[in-house]
């Protein structure tokens, strides 16, 4: 028998649980929302260097020590999500385009190498890093792969270089240690006596790039000026790259003598985009960063030597 009053209580019954289920379903949706967008830390440990975290926040990994960011990468494509500032470390092709080899002082999650593995096949890197967890860390999480092109030796930069026999067509220095003022370079990969190990293991045309953090507006005796005058103390010429999405700028130092200019350096790609000896993308676009004129305060600036070198004030008074 057919009872009115039983239908509609049933029937209101089941609305009711289909709003509470859509509340509900509602609220989960938002909750996976915000955790989607939450940093979370994979993996973390602390070193004899650094407390070093590998954190995943919406598709992009971060390789952290001490709580800086050190190492972006996209989690679909390993090639993109990097910091602007490493892709200046191939404009030494524009002054040596017969490079075979590259060493690079400082791993981090292997930005730079995972660049000139995909796109310098032909040339070997040697990577010196201090720091054994770093370099397992960026084998696991950061897609970089040990190869006969892709040699990691666990020692300091200046140590492996006073060992070493060879040269090579670049020296790569982006190299950062924490302590209790923030972060610094390492006074021993930043002083002339330094410059000058590293210029007697480059080939006729070698070019050491070095990432230093500053900006090209000075404003106090920084870390940046001096590194500028301390290289020009060891090399003919010397130019910088700032990066236009961070304070980064990469300080490049040339064995030759030529003096070049903005002109020059695009006539120089040309060629070298065409055969594609250099297949970056977006090279072309980066040259227009190129800056011949020193800080503006450079006379001014303290030349880093093994006897004095401050780079730890440096860095703090610079901004």
């Amino acid at each position: 028998m057919f009872n009115l009053q039983s239908s509609l209580t049933n029937r209101s019954s089941s609305l009711a649980f289909a709003i509470v289920a859509m509340l509900v379903a509602s609220s989960v949706a938002a909750h996976s929302a915000g955790a989607a967008g939450s940093p979370t830390i994979i993996f973390e440990t602390t070193s004899a260097y650094h407390h070093i975290r590998v954190i995943d926040q919406e598709g992009v990994r971060t390789l952290s020590f001490d709580g800086s960011m050190e190492t972006r990468m996209s989690l679909q494509n390993p090639l993109k999500g990097h910091f602007e500032y490493t892709e200046y470390f191939h404009m030494p092709w524009l002054w040596n385009p017969q490079m075979t080899n590259v060493l690079m002082i400082g791993l981090g999650g292997g930005s730079t190498q995972r660049a000139y593995q995909q796109y310098c096949p032909s040339v070997t890197i040697d990577t010196a890093e201090i720091d054994q967890m770093v370099a397992k860390v960026a084998r696991q999480y950061f897609n970089f792969n040990d190869s006969p092109a892709q040699r990691v030796h666990i020692a300091d930069g200046r140590v492996f270089l006073r060992r070493s026999q060879g040269t090579y067509g670049a020296i790569l220095l982006d190299a950062y240690v924490q302590h209790r003022y923030g972060s610094s370079i390492p006074y021993q990969l930043a002083t002339r006596e330094f410059f000058e190990l590293a210029s007697n293991h480059l080939t006729t045309n070698g070019v050491l790039a070095y990432n230093v953090i500053g900006t090209m507006r000075g404003g106090g005796t920084d870390l940046l000026a001096s590194l500028y005058k301390t290289l020009k103390a060891v090399f003919p010429e010397v130019y910088l790259f700032p990066a236009k999405s961070s304070q980064n700028v990469v300080l490049i130092a040339t064995k030759s003598a030529e003096k070049v200019d903005l002109n020059l350096l695009q006539q120089r790609a040309i060629p070298l985009l065409r055969s594609k000896r250099i297949a970056l993308p977006g090279f072309w676009n980066l040259i227009s960063s190129f800056r011949a004129t020193p800080p503006v305060n450079y006379e001014r600036a303290t030349l880093l030597t093994d006897d004095y070198a401050p780079v730890d004030g440096l860095l703090q008074t610079g901004y």
